[in-house]
């Protein structure tokens, strides 16, 4: 990445990007051999560091802001998209994604221009930046006066918050934030009901967290009917825990189906021919999950569950296949198994090109780039695909291929469209996965590269086809 190297700073005194990369060099060679008080010392001073620099990195995001609108204005964009992009190019220079960037530009605007002494706190390494982070989140419900009024109270003495942990810091804002405009405060609680929401992430050993953001009335009675139903099944004789049964409850009231037979939906399962009827090794990829055990992949076929593998060849006749997905019926139905063919170079893994003459992306090319990019394509950002993208603008004679489209989730897809950001996919050689390079208003070059899809091998190494009776089904339009 490139392109604000060389800038540094020009006036005696202040500190360049020069400046702070001689620190993160001299910071490789801490000192080691000391006795435990110097230890304990330098634990502290680090701290203190580590909350300067995000002070110091608050500073130059709203200048940057600051500077980024401008420039919009004097290009005569529109007030309500001058702003755009400006949170994504914050997040890619912290290697973090657009949601975060927004985070961080959130914060930065409020410590510079609302609340200037928290961020002194913060810059003298007082303060720790995730304790910054919540006296920033519990007082946004107020006004810029009294938000400013709130901070010399909280901030003004150190000795305020001083010896204080994250839960005392943050009640103490909330509390004074009440008494400054209690009615601000109840209009937040009233607006957090339109945030409610169910998300799920990946747990370890290939479980997954379920969580639902819900209203404190709804949130309780949800909790309190599972604990006390599973309280009568355990006085029943249930040999299951309470937990187990909570969670088996919770599947089985969800999708309306038994936790041990499961229920019909679709599921993606990308795993190579090698996996999927060789015994191979090679982890098959859930999307949504990420990487999932060869072994269990193979159990979860062979029960017939829902899912979709991919495997294949780009050169060698049409050889390989793999994959699976249910056709929708009930669940007491008996599922269909269907191979799609995906043909991928035997080298790398990336996929063969897919075109079509339309803008929008045909449902079978999108669910192609679903398969090869799986989260969105931008660097540090794993948010779900939501957008299937133009890698050069459809406008300006991109075409409608596999080649040319990307995944993206909707914040980088709009960050994009901003004025100043370009993106190309270069040559590649046969065999190389699919990458393009994107410029952002700054000049700043980053590299976006899909993960290769697992490896297939040639059918005749193929020795122990996949046992059972299930009925499969070959689909070769994809």
């Amino acid at each position: 990445m490139s392109g604000g190297d060389s800038v540094d700073a020009r006036d005696a005194g202040t500190v360049g990007v020069a400046d702070v990369r001689a620190v993160v060099d001299r910071l490789r060679v801490v000192e080691r051999h000391c006795d435990d008080g110097v230890r304990v010392d330098l634990l502290r001073a680090l701290e203190e560091l580590k909350a300067a620099c995000a002070g110091a990195q608050a500073r130059v995001t709203a200048d940057f802001a600051s500077s980024q609108q401008e420039a919009a204005g004097s290009a005569k964009i529109p007030v309500s998209q001058r702003g755009r992009g400006i949170a994504a190019q914050v997040g890619l220079a912290r290697r973090d994604s657009p949601w975060r960037g927004n985070r961080h530009l959130g914060m930065a605007t409020a410590l510079v221009h609302e609340m200037p002494f928290t961020l002194q706190l913060l810059e003298r390494g007082l303060l720790s930046e995730w304790r910054a982070t919540l006296l920033v989140k519990e007082t946004a419900c107020l006004s810029r006066e009294d938000r400013t009024v709130l901070d010399r109270r909280l901030c003004e003495d150190p000795a305020t918050l001083d010896g204080l942990g994250d839960r005392a810091v943050a009640a103490k804002a909330r509390a004074w934030a009440a008494e400054v405009d209690a009615a601000a405060v109840v209009r937040r609680a009233r607006r957090a009901e339109s945030d409610r929401r169910v998300s799920c992430r990946p747990a370890p050993d290939t479980m997954a967290y379920v969580s639902a953001l819900l209203p404190v009335k709804q949130g309780v009675a949800v909790q309190t009917t599972l604990s006390r139903d599973a309280a009568a099944l355990i006085a029943a004789g249930d040999g299951r825990s309470r937990g187990q049964i909570m969670a088996d409850l919770l599947f089985e009231r969800v999708t309306g189906a038994g936790a041990a037979s499961g229920c019909a939906v679709t599921v993606n399962l990308v795993m190579s021919d090698h996996t999927l009827l060789a015994g191979g090794s090679e982890p098959a990829h859930l999307q949504g999950y990420g990487p999932v055990p060869a072994a269990l992949a193979r159990e979860w076929v062979g029960k017939r569950g829902g899912g979709e593998a991919v495997g294949g060849h780009e050169t060698g006749g049409r050889e390989a296949a793999g994959g699976r997905e249910t056709t929708g019926a009930a669940p007491s139905a008996e599922p269909m198994m269907l191979l799609r063919r995906v043909y991928a170079c035997p080298e790398s893994g990336s996929l063969t090109a897919v075109e079509s003459q339309a803008r929008k992306f045909p449902v079978g090319l999108a669910r192609m780039i679903d398969l090869r990019d799986r989260t969105c394509r931008t660097p540090w950002c794993d948010a779900p695909i939501r957008h299937h993208d133009h890698i050069r603008s459809w406008h300006k004679g991109g075409p409608t291929t596999l080649e040319n489209g990307a995944g993206l989730c909707a914040a980088c897809n709009y960050a994009k469209q901003a004025a100043g950001w370009h993106a190309a996919t270069p040559k590649r050689r046969q065999g190389e996965v699919h990458a393009y390079d994107f410029l952002t208003p700054t000049g700043h070059r980053y590299k976006s590269a899909a993960p290769a899809l697992p490896i297939p091998i040639p059918m005749s190494d193929v020795v122990d086809p996949m046992a059972g009776d299930l009925p499969v089904a070959y689909d070769e339009s994809a």
